[in-house]
């Protein structure tokens, strides 16, 4: 972790000292429908003095079947040491999001999601059931200052700080405890109960028809919330293109590394030996993920600035630690309006 954070604020600093052009044609644009990067990619512009941006994205993510390392798995396999072992869990996210820019160097971030989600298992005696949460999650506050923008590129970075206000006491009925209802392990928990900052640095460069970018992220745990627990640290490497097809629509490739730490603690509610999600070993994991975009602009107009995206995302490579469900499809679309 700490290199991580020398590598950030050693670019920052370099970054800091770059001479800011005056010529507008030399800047880095975001009015063009590659302006902006694919859809599932959070704080990756700014905006002018005074503009306001409001955005909608809606997330669907599909895990389905198992993996034990980088190797697939059988329910029987997680059936061998476990009583109950997840088979599928689709989750949902709508996601709210205001920006300002009180500066052309600062701009101020809040996020608000809605989650969804439903786990099937099955019982070492051939039994299923499916539990199910659902509630609105943390919310994130960031401020991202841009320390250059020229030569058609620019860089900037972010600070944020997510507030534990979703539930880390999501219940639900089990055959086991009906008609009583008992905690739901630590992937159908709503939010993580911990304040969590984070810190990111965005590339953006263009030409005449193409973009590209590149971010990297940290989300930092620190404590334990009142579960007696703390989710593991996530580090990203994004990096996309995406090709101009014309002044309205632009098609993206984005590729992404992600590292997720284990969960340290346990929450004393929860029996280990019951089922793999319950188990701290069988969390975090090593990813590689693929993501192909299409993304609109309405360059002029009533409408001008509003902007619509869709991604479909799949994983290349995933090692997981212990065992888990595996992710599968990845679908995200949304709406943004700057004015």
């Amino acid at each position: 972790m700490k290199n991580y954070i020398s590598a950030i604020f050693l670019i920052a600093t370099a970054a800091f000292y770059a001479q800011e052009t005056t010529d507008e044609s030399e800047k880095w644009s975001a009015g063009r429908p590659d302006g902006h990067a694919p859809i599932s990619v959070m704080g990756d512009h700014m905006h002018g003095k005074g503009e306001w941006m409001f955005s909608y994205r809606y997330m669907y993510m599909n895990m389905d079947e198992l993996k034990q390392g980088s190797d697939n798995a059988s329910f029987n396999d997680a059936l061998a040491n476990y009583m109950v072992t997840p088979t599928k869990m689709p989750m949902n996210m709508h996601m709210l999001g205001v920006m300002y820019a009180p500066s052309n160097k600062v701009t101020l971030m809040a996020m608000f999601n809605y989650l969804s989600m439903e786990m099937d298992h099955i019982t070492r005696m051939g039994g299923t059931f499916t539990t199910e949460a659902n509630g609105f999650g943390d919310i994130q506050f960031s401020i991202l200052y841009r320390f250059f923008n020229k030569n058609k590129q620019t860089l900037h970075g972010q600070f944020g700080i997510s507030i534990p206000t979703g539930s880390i006491t999501e219940s639900d009925v089990t055959p086991a405890t009906a008609p009583n209802e008992v905690e739901l392990p630590y992937p159908m928990q709503i939010g993580s109960g911990t304040f969590d900052p984070s810190l990111a640095l965005t590339y953006l460069g263009q030409n005449e028809s193409l973009s590209w970018g590149s971010q990297i992220r940290g989300v930092f745990r620190f404590g334990e919330n009142d579960r007696e627990y703390r989710y593991g640290n996530h580090y990203s490497l994004n990096n996309w293109v995406a090709v101009k097809a014309s002044d309205w629509v632009s098609i993206s490739a984005r590729l992404e590394g992600l590292i997720v730490g284990e969960i340290e603690g346990e929450d004393p509610n929860l029996n280990p030996m019951m089922v793999i999600t319950a188990d701290t070993n069988n969390s975090g994991g090593t990813f590689i993920n693929s993501g192909i975009g299409i993304n609109t602009y309405v360059p002029t107009g009533k409408l001008k600035n509003l902007r619509f995206g869709v991604e479909f995302g799949y994983p290349l490579y995933q090692d997981l630690n212990g065992i888990q469900l595996r992710t599968k499809e990845t679908i995200t679309f949304g709406t943004q309006y700057a004015f």
